[in-house]
């Protein structure tokens, strides 16, 4: 095993901390790596990662000198800047933790109070507490500090937001200079040792830019400076783009796989392929897939005259509607896979996330009701809202005064040209006006109207929206700044009732401590596929007017895709032995219940 691999296998914590949109996890690196837990930033936004970093470099005395629309390559360079701040700081306080006296109650004691009972560093840890005062002890102190590992800085980037730039004088810049590509610049410019995650699907053009950085090829060792993941909602998707990936010697390292439906921010109904089987599908061809891409990877790194040293690791991961220790043990032991996923529950923890009070207090309280997917984003993807938002509400008294849609200002989300010849976003009052005019003057005029006209008021500006509250919780607000908030929790949320510390969301996580004693929630998998049921009635209900064959084939498709699973999950429950009987026998009724609901459709 290769240092690199051994590290891997030495992480403090089996979960991480997924993207949080744009603004809200934006900063959770800076939270939480000092004590082992590994988050993702969003590399998006990049004047939301310019106003953070000359915040943060302010606090910390570096150079705070703003990076400017007109300097050349501003985009990759405020990512880098941004990145390299946030690995200073990660380093600099991780090594002051490390430096601590240790039984003092201080944050050395809270980095391995944080780790899993099963942990071995915990328990050399509380051996070394056990131990007399002395040398021996001093001994094995220096070698405890030695083992302890600060969490990783990744960064995502949805694939798909990647809109062409121009220059001042309006001139199209090179493919080099579109938003994805530059955000990957960005982050490939950086200090730091981590992983780029890929979203929302295939890119070729991002995809293949992976090629310009040396970090992402092996050195000399075998070990990789930079490293991809892939997110991923189905085993076909996944070897597709890993395959794609192999011939261009770029190595996926890990595979995060998410679920469709239940998961925050943008939704991906796939075709009805739920959780279990699919991570049932990565369990049994996971070395198929392996070999694979091993052989597209070794001879792509020979045409490169790169001699690989040994074959690189690929680990799994899962995220997505995971609610309880159980539910986290059982995915971990069960499908063998390195870690799992928490997001939208670590928005109602202030100390890591950016959410502003009033929607911190909203969603604490809120039920089961007030989060929904919808079709608000302009990017055409089902998207998991809140309905007590204040963008949500804003959105809405838009629409009674007339003037529905928002100003268009950073422009990430781009894609309509209509009416336009350059592309504008569906979100934005320019098009929703444009777009209600057209349908208005129609002739005769359709039943479904005012419907039509509600599908084109739904958008909302996702691009300020996202990131607003990580300035006002920061205190970066501008004078006539919008300050309206989206977020998007994913459904998983509405079973959580409090606004907790760090401590008891990873006590949570890992069965110290039970957050959702009082709430009498059915399993992950059952959510899930309520939530796939309740999709699929209503998309048939929106096409009953005019089916097609194609979407007849669809529709019947994502029915057996689901049968599929209920089948599946029929064989499964007995072998969730870390749950009691009773909990195996409600799962079943609720699942025969599901099936009585999916033949009705």
């Amino acid at each position: 095993m290769n240092y690199q691999d051994l590290i891997q296998n030495m992480m403090p914590h089996t979960f991480h901390i997924p993207v949080l949109g744009l603004g809200y996890s934006i900063d959770t690196p800076i939270k939480v790596a000092k004590y082992g837990i590994s988050s993702v930033a969003s590399i998006v936004d990049d004047e939301l990662i310019e106003r953070m970093r000359v915040h943060y470099a302010r606090q910390c005395g570096e150079d705070d000198t703003p990076i400017t629309k007109s300097e050349p390559d501003y985009r990759a360079r405020r990512i880098t800047a941004y990145l390299d701040l946030m690995h200073a700081i990660v380093i600099d306080e991780f090594e002051q933790l490390k430096s601590q006296p240790l039984g003092r109650n201080n944050d050395i004691d809270r980095y391995f109070g944080l780790l899993p009972a099963h942990s071995e560093l915990k328990m050399r840890y509380e051996t070394v507490l056990a131990m007399p005062d002395g040398h021996d002890k001093d001994v094995e102190a220096t070698a405890l500090r030695a083992q302890m590992i600060a969490g990783d800085i990744d960064v995502n980037i949805m694939s798909k937001v990647d809109k062409m730039n121009t220059d001042a004088d309006g001139n199209l810049l090179e493919e080099i200079f579109t938003d994805a590509l530059a955000a990957l610049r960005g982050f490939a410019q950086s200090k730091l040792s981590s992983s780029i995650i890929l979203s929302a699907g295939m890119n070729p053009r991002l995809y293949s830019y992976l090629e310009s950085f040396a970090d992402f090829f092996p050195d000399a060792e075998g070990n990789f400076r930079k490293k991809v993941i892939l997110k991923v909602s189905d085993y076909r998707s996944a070897l597709i783009q890993a395959k794609f990936l192999a011939k261009k010697g770029i190595w996926v390292s890990e595979f995060r796989i998410e679920s469709g439906l239940n998961c925050g921010g943008h939704a991906f109904a796939t075709e009805g392929n739920l959780l279990g089987p699919v991570l049932e599908e990565f369990k049994n061809r996971r070395v198929e897939m392996f070999t694979e891409m091993l052989a597209l990877y070794e001879a792509a790194l020979e045409s490169k005259g790169i001699a690989p040293v040994h074959a690189p690791r690929t680990r799994i991961s899962v995220q997505g509607g995971i609610g309880t220790a159980e539910e986290n043990a059982f995915l971990l032991k069960h499908y063998g896979i390195e870690a799992t996923g928490w997001g939208s529950p670590f928005l109602l923890v202030p100390e890591v996330t950016n959410v502003d009070q009033p929607t911190l207090h909203n969603m604490a309280n809120a039920g089961r009701d007030d989060y929904f997917v919808s079709d608000s984003s302009p990017l055409g993807v089902l998207f998991n809202n809140f309905k007590n938002s204040s963008a949500e509400k804003q959105r809405l008294e838009r629409i009674a005064k007339g003037r529905p849609g928002s100003p268009c200002n950073k422009r990430y989300l781009v894609s309509n040209t209509e009416f336009t010849q350059e592309p504008i976003c569906t979100a934005s009052r320019q098009y929703q006006q444009l777009k209600i005019k057209q349908l208005m003057a129609l002739d005769p005029q359709p039943a479904d109207l005012q419907e039509q006209i509600g599908a084109v008021t739904e958008k909302l500006c996702l691009c300020d929206g996202l990131s607003t509250a990580a300035l006002i919780k920061n205190n970066l607000m501008e004078p006539r700044e919008n300050s309206a908030v989206a977020i998007c929790p994913g459904p998983n949320l509405a079973w959580f009732s409090g606004i907790y510390s760090l401590d008891e969301m990873v006590g949570h996580i890992y069965g110290k401590v039970d957050l959702l004693a009082k709430n009498l929630r059915p399993n992950m998998f059952i959510n899930e596929l309520n939530l796939y049921v309740d999709y699929l009635k209503k998309d048939i209900e929106r096409h009953t007017a005019a089916l097609n064959d194609k979407k007849a084939k669809y529709f019947s498709k994502f029915r057996a895709n689901l049968q599929e699973g209920i089948n599946y999950y029929k064989k499964l429950i007995p072998e969730i032995t870390n749950q009691t009987v009773a909990y195996r026998q409600e799962m079943m009724a609720q699942l025969e219940a599901i099936e009585g609901r999916l033949a009705g459709c």
